[in-house]
């Protein structure tokens, strides 16, 4: 990672630590984020459903999707878009990069800018 780099992201969790399909709920910058592998990639999106405030990461995931468990609402983790009712805003979604086998998060600078 280059000086920027290391300056915006922050190590979220171990690449190890991640169970696939299972989201892992961390705090970065007081930030909740929930980290998840799935599909052989790693996604960072608010771990606070757009809908009401619930974790998302006591849901499931599923076809790239995370689902609020409170209300059945599912976030794509591409683009943090839902695919259905209740919710009709975005989630953030973060970039994330992997370095020397840790998950690393920017939660200054969401990937959906209209979040």
């Amino acid at each position: 990672m280059t000086a920027l780099d290391r300056a915006r992201f922050q190590r979220a969790c171990g690449l190890s630590e991640l169970e696939e399909d299972t989201p892992k709920r961390v705090e970065l910058d007081g930030t909740p984020v929930s980290v998840v592998r799935t599909e052989g990639e790693v996604f960072a999106v608010n771990d606070i459903c757009s809908h009401a405030n619930v974790s998302l990461s006591e849901g499931e995931v599923e076809d790239c999707q995370i689902e609020c468990w409170l209300h059945g609402s599912s976030f794509d983790l591409r683009t943090g878009k839902p695919s259905g009712l209740p919710a009709t805003r975005p989630v953030p979604v973060y970039p994330v990069k992997i370095e020397g086998g840790s998950v690393f998060v920017d939660v200054r600078a969401p990937l959906n800018q209209e979040s």
